[in-house]
């Protein structure tokens, strides 16, 4: 697979890029957005993923996620993986407003553990939606509102995993319950969230999405 690395630390970069071509990847990289936009233009072929830093030169505050968001205007479905030092709220859900078929949005941390991360590359590479427990864990601590609130301890548990992708069976293996519970905790959430039943399968993204639609503040950590 192809694969667009944009990171502005040469280690960081050096080190994804080693980790990738060891797994057979074709890695490019590129130390600016810009130079990211430039590589992928419409008219070019789309990599088979883009990993791509919120915070890039040159103001450091938002470059690297207004890139992704303008090569998936061009490439609608272009797989893009974003790395944050620090839950970004903010850039978070503008990410996430449209299609979330094909996007992460990972820790930096996360990187450390070499398998994970391989894994979470894979997953959405293949259009799936990964959401870092870290960043659902503290938006969902200074969310407050709707039903949400309403929410049991367990029904937060599932929601949690949910938003790391993770299937009802895989849910119930890491929670020691039977697939039969998990089912029920899943339906509950859907009902207290409002969320509707529909023929496309992406209530389990949209009900982490109503904690980024609600949670206050700017994002950074607390």
């Amino acid at each position: 697979m192809r694969i667009v690395i944009a990171e502005d630390s040469v280690l960081l970069l050096d080190g994804l890029t080693r980790l990738l071509a060891a797994e057979g990847h074709e890695v490019t990289g590129h130390r600016t957005a810009d130079a990211l936009v430039a590589g992928l233009g419409s008219g070019q072929e789309p990599p088979g993923l883009v990993v791509t830093d919120v915070r890039m030169p040159p103001s450091h505050t938002d470059e690297g996620l207004r890139a992704v968001v303008h090569l998936r205007s061009l490439h609608p479905r272009l797989p893009v993986l974003v790395l944050s030092q620090y839950v970004e709220q903010r850039y978070a859900s503008e990410l996430f407003a449209g299609d979330v078929r094909g996007l992460g949005y990972v820790l930096k941390d996360r990187v450390a553990d070499v398998e994970e991360f391989l894994d979470v590359v894979a997953r959405v590479a293949a259009g799936g939606t990964v959401i870092d427990p870290e960043v659902v864990a503290q938006l969902l601590a200074r969310t407050r509102r709707d039903g949400l609130r309403e929410l049991t301890p367990r029904e937060r548990d599932v929601l949690g995993l949910m938003a790391e992708g993770r299937s009802n069976a895989a849910i119930a293996e890491r929670l020691v319950v039977g697939l039969g519970a998990v089912e029920k905790h899943v339906t509950s959430v859907f009902t207290k969230l409002d969320l509707a039943p529909d023929g496309d399968g992406h209530r389990r993204v949209l009900a982490v999405l109503r904690w980024l639609e609600h949670a206050p503040g700017r994002g950074g950590r607390p």
